[in-house]
């Protein structure tokens, strides 16, 4: 095979088994610019038996020969950040600028990880019995199986890879087909950094096949995903026969509250500047803006205006604020979100249409839109909506607001926009979701936990929670 992006199994990179490649394209121009090896569950099964091998010599490594391997991934990330944002952005299609910032991420939680797992303690507990001492210690799992989407494919593998290797586990990632290239630069990180071979695997296949495998090999002890809500009822569902241990990040319908005491201005800007991130595909993008009465035809117009103004073109064009869609199936999923909103009454502010130009004809483009006369039976509030999307819903007070809020399955992350640290306290309590972010469009943090309540999904990944889940508690009982 021609192409440079391969599998790596082992500590070498290799074809696919059956020699299969996928075609990646660029949301950018809607066209083939690269191919990447396509293997399948037999690929997978030679990944895990090769992290299974590794195991053994990898997790009695002492925690700082780990953490210094692991601090050298992330010196080689920040070393190449530009070479690999710029295959992330002709991939993914997010602005150049957004792709730096995930990669940087990435060096972040590597390093974090490294550093975390040192303070990863056990306990002494107090005895009942002079003859005994009693102590607990935390191991690693064991072989994981890890699952990212495409909308943040190389933070989104660190924040599993990470937390895995700094505490003795080995892994098989699994990278969205349609996004392994940054990934694969990611794995050259790992190679040149002297990870041992077999510590971390990559696989790129047939998500329902390499996923099957992951659950119902007895090898793998951990599956972690992030993807939506149906695809983790299922993987859930599959894991039950052999109580498989699961990180689930999933969906979020993430509601926004901008609260009286703030200026229209400054909430107009930093909502559509949560919102729009990414073309909204971000799974703790605002998915619905909740406005005081008083005030929400003024920052209809003053949102209207700031959305209008975002800088819409190819993710390597300078200047660019926004890029395409990801695919022409996000592109007719907006197309259908706004048709509806239109359908039952509701009102597009601006936007609401692809971009006229030569300049945008081949690419996924879409006008940041801003939407109002939104109704509960609106197909935009009763999914996620992963679109460019702003709807403003008016309300009469910050009860009504944080009831509507929380009329949810889901409860990844909620905004609150205000200066009033009192309000923000009360709504911060009051809001049903595992993030809660005030005034700051971007919450993600290496050492800050991330994940959902309710269906958004099963614990928590950074911080020391991410470090955690990784990890198996065990009690020593002695008897002197």
């Amino acid at each position: 095979m021609s192409s440079e992006y391969l599998l790596f199994i082992d500590g070498a990179w290799c074809e696919a088994a059956k020699k299969k490649t996928l075609g990646i394209i660029d949301p950018a121009a809607a066209e083939v610019f690269a191919e990447a090896a396509y293997g399948d569950r037999e690929d997978a099964r030679r990944a895990i038996a090769a992290a299974e091998r590794a195991f053994p010599a990898w997790s009695r490594l002492l925690v700082y020969e780990r953490a210094a391997k692991l601090r050298r991934v992330a010196d080689l990330i920040r070393e190449r950040v530009d070479a690999i944002a710029r295959l992330l952005t002709r991939e993914a299609g997010k602005p150049l600028a957004e792709a730096r910032g995930e990669v940087k991420g990435a060096a972040d939680v590597f390093e974090w990880s490294a550093e975390e797992a040192k303070r990863h303690y056990g306990e002494w507990m107090p005895t009942h019995l002079a003859e005994k001492r009693l102590l607990t210690f935390r191991s690693p799992v064991g072989v994981v199986g890890a699952i990212a989407p495409w909308n943040f494919p190389v933070i989104l593998i660190s924040r599993k890879l990470g937390p895995a290797l700094a505490v003795g586990c080995t892994a098989v990632a699994k990278p969205a087909s349609q996004t392994p290239l940054a990934t694969v630069e990611l794995f050259r990180c790992f190679e040149d950094a002297g990870i041992p071979a077999g510590v971390a695997n990559l696989v790129m296949g047939p998500p329902g096949e390499v996923a099957d495998e992951f659950l119902q090999n007895p090898v793998v002890r951990k599956v972690s995903f992030t993807g939506s809500v149906e695809v983790g009822k299922e993987l859930m569902a599959k894991a039950a026969p052999q109580l498989k241990k699961l990180s689930l990040e999933l969906g979020g319908h993430c509601p926004l509250i901008v609260c009286p005491d703030i200026g229209i201005e400054e909430a107009a800007e930093r909502a559509v500047s949560a919102k729009f991130r990414n073309m909204g595909q971000v799974c703790i993008s605002p998915s619905r803006c909740y406005v005081p009465e008083a005030k929400a035809e003024a920052f209809i117009e003053a949102a209207a205006r700031c959305a209008s103004a975002l800088r819409i073109g190819p993710g390597l064009e300078p200047g660019t604020q926004v890029g395409p869609l990801f695919d022409a199936t996000r592109l007719k999923a907006t197309e259908e979100l706004v048709a509806d909103i239109e359908k039952k009454d509701g009102a597009i502010v601006c936007g609401g249409r692809r971009p006229a130009g030569e300049k945008y004809r081949k690419g996924y483009y879409y006008e940041p839109t801003v939407a109002t006369g939104i109704t509960r039976e609106m197909l935009i509030m009763q999914k996620e909506p992963f679109a460019p999307i702003l709807p403003i819903i008016p309300y009469r007070d910050l009860d009504e607001a944080v009831r509507e809020a929380n009329n949810t399955p889901y409860g990844l992350a909620s905004y609150i926009l205000t200066h009033d640290l009192a309000t923000a306290f009360r709504l911060g309590e009051a809001l049903q979701a595992g993030i809660i972010s005030v005034n700051d469009p971007s919450p993600a943090a290496a050492q800050m936990p991330f994940g959902g309540m309710k269906e958004s999904g099963l614990g928590r990944e950074g911080g020391h929670s991410g470090i955690e889940a990784y990890t198996e508690v065990k009690y020593l009982s002695i008897w002197l």
